[in-house]
């Protein structure tokens, strides 16, 4: 509606359409036309999984080979990716009336540049990046939001992580790793 592809009218309606829906097929008619839309019913693929190896902080350490796509999809549920895995070049993060949260701070990366597809349909995506990552967000929110927290000036050589996509009545926040607080004592 904000880019002028549809009316109040049209959108009052495939809101109706989203709240009646039943199955996740019933939701494809709503997004088919919209840009963005094959974000949200991506092709299943199984991530790979890889021994755990501690952090390397060096930068370009945290490149290695690895596959080539991935996703995590959360309708009406939860996805997470943590620990020790690999980023793949391209990733789908998808969030339909749900939440997906990836944490990059042990990850490693397929290639120097990964990009991370994100759509958030009245969902949330929650991605921690950590301080020796670079990101280059090209999201945008509709009736949403996208939230870029990420370091601003990451060392040089640092993997990229591009994420380009858009939340809908849902939101992606983009952040650093929480830091332990010290107590006193």
């Amino acid at each position: 509606m904000g880019e002028g592809r549809l009316t109040i009218t049209e959108v009052d309606e495939r809101l109706r359409q989203v709240y009646a829906a039943r199955t996740i097929g019933e939701l494809r008619p709503v997004t088919h036309d919209l840009p963005g839309h094959e974000l949200a019913f991506p092709e299943p693929q199984l991530p790979a999984t890889a021994p755990y190896a501690a952090p390397d902080v060096r930068p370009g350490a945290r490149v290695r080979p690895g596959p080539a796509s991935g996703s995590a999809v959360a309708i009406m549920s939860g996805a997470e990716r943590k620990g020790a895995w690999t980023v793949p070049e391209r990733f789908h993060a998808v969030a339909v009336l749900g939440g997906v949260e990836l944490d990059l701070t042990e990850a490693s990366f397929a290639a120097a540049e990964v990009t991370i597809d994100v759509f958030a349909l009245m969902g949330g995506i929650q991605i921690t990046v950590p301080d020796d990552v670079s990101v280059e967000c090209h999201a945008f929110g509709f009736m949403g939001g996208v939230d870029n927290k990420a370091n601003p000036a990451p060392p040089p050589g640092s993997p990229v992580v591009r994420i380009a996509g858009f939340a809908m009545m849902g939101g992606v926040d983009i952040t650093p790793p929480k830091r332990r607080r010290l107590g006193r004592g």
